[in-house]
């Protein structure tokens, strides 16, 4: 019996790459330096903003000395205007309400740093979520399990009352790393080919099959 389910959040329930290129690109352009497309987000995206921004950097060729002052500059813009251009993707909202519904609880892991994850899971889904975790200082980012690990034990549930789902490799190696039935989306940042290289168990196309799943459904893949 499926008892919680831990989404990530980026390109999982909140679709967010426009946020993101947003402010990455007005970081670039703060200084001295032109925006990435946005598209090209969705690959650097995924493993923290401290990556996010090494990446960007790299891109434009950046000098390695400005980097602290480009990551403070991104984490605080979009810390004060965190909702811009950020929704919950379709299905998202009626997928978490049937979850309650039934009693499942849920909760959401993120890379994100903490306090803007918070704040946005917050505005987003209210209620409808029981737990939102983002980066924090002493607490290894995914893939590394332990954030899931300390998510289950406060939502008192065990591995196998437990699915992980989210949209890049990163997740399903966080899945996998955290003993969990591991659910890919389509819809995210990364394809399909991805998902599978790193071991999802099924691949989902709407936020239903995932509600079905959590429900009892069939567990494909």
């Amino acid at each position: 019996m499926i008892k919680a389910c831990i989404f990530d959040l980026d390109g999982t329930v909140a679709d967010t790459v426009t946020t993101i290129a947003h402010f990455c690109n007005a970081a670039l352009n703060h200084f001295g330096f032109p925006a990435i497309e946005v598209e090209k987000y969705k690959f650097m995206a995924g493993n923290g903003a401290s990556v996010l921004v090494r990446r960007m950097m790299a891109a434009v060729n950046a000098p390695d000395e400005l980097y602290e002052q480009v990551r403070v500059y991104y984490n605080t813009t979009y810390d004060n205007d965190f909702m811009y251009l950020t929704k919950p993707f379709d299905g998202i909202l009626p997928m978490l309400q049937g979850m309650k519904d039934a009693g499942i609880k849920t909760a959401v892991v993120s890379n994100k740093p903490d306090s803007t994850t918070c704040k946005i899971c917050d505005e987003l889904f209210g209620t409808l979520l029981d737990l939102a975790r983002g980066g924090r200082d002493g607490v290894p980012l995914k893939p590394d399990p332990q954030a899931i690990f300390e998510t289950m034990e406060e939502l008192s549930v065990s591995s196998e009352e437990c699915l992980y789902i989210g949209d890049t490799g990163t997740d399903m190696e966080t899945g996998k790393n955290a003993g969990l039935y591991t659910i890919g989306v389509t819809w995210g940042f990364r394809d399909e080919e991805e998902l599978r290289k790193f071991g999802a168990d099924v691949i989902v196309s709407s936020p239903e099959e995932i509600l079905a799943i959590a429900l009892g459904g069939e567990r494909k893949g």
